[in-house]
């Protein structure tokens, strides 16, 4: 499809919230018990850093907003601004993995490719940056899972809106081919493997 993309501004953030808010209800929804879809809100969302850093994509299509995403060189894997346990501190491209980022696709156009458009353009970026792995930590619906082909990737139970703050969702950002609170996973591939397809 004729996907447009153009990097995010400060003053798109009302536009990226609310498809953030309709990805998180109209498709994590789906896969997530009431108490799941609410802990969701607390671990998702929009980090104000990758604007700034000039790493976040909005994607369009014949002027819809259809998705966004991106990446980073700081060692926050996931979360919004509101996430605790961040860090801004930055990466070293011959020993970390880029993060990709905060990738949420408008419900009326799931399955489209969208999430593909977005994982190429930001390893693209993060690869002239220097880094030669990625990783991403990314809702699990069954038909991406299975349709991921990537180094590594593993997944822990749900969390509750409580258990968010705790130790798994903390300590995933600490490891190279990581684990996440579930229904999540975190993904590592090299620049070399496969083409990931997160959709």
């Amino acid at each position: 499809m004729g996907f447009k993309y153009r990097l995010a501004n400060l003053e798109d953030i009302p536009a990226i919230k609310g498809l953030m808010e309709q990805s998180i209800t109209g498709l994590l929804g789906n896969y997530v018990n009431e108490e799941e879809l609410e802990a969701s809100f607390e671990s998702m969302g929009l980090d104000d850093q990758l604007i700034l850093d000039k790493t976040y994509f909005l994607i369009d299509f014949e002027g819809i907003l259809v998705g966004c995403g991106g990446w980073s060189n700081r060692k926050t894997l996931f979360g919004g601004s509101h996430t605790p346990n961040r860090s801004n501190d930055f990466l070293n491209p011959n020993d970390d993995a880029a993060k990709i980022r905060a990738m949420y696709t408008h419900p009326d156009w799931a399955r489209k490719g969208i999430g593909t458009f977005i994982l190429g353009l930001a390893e693209k970026e993060a690869s002239n940056a220097g880094f030669k792995r990625f990783e991403l930590m990314a809702t699990l619906s069954e038909p991406t899972f299975n349709s991921c082909r990537t180094s590594s990737n593993s997944l822990t139970p749900p969390p509750t809106v409580n258990g968010i703050k705790h130790s798994s969702a903390k300590s995933s950002t600490n490891r190279k081919s990581g684990f996440l609170c579930a229904p999540v996973a975190v993904i590592s591939r090299k620049t070399s493997s496969s083409t990931s397809r997160i959709l």
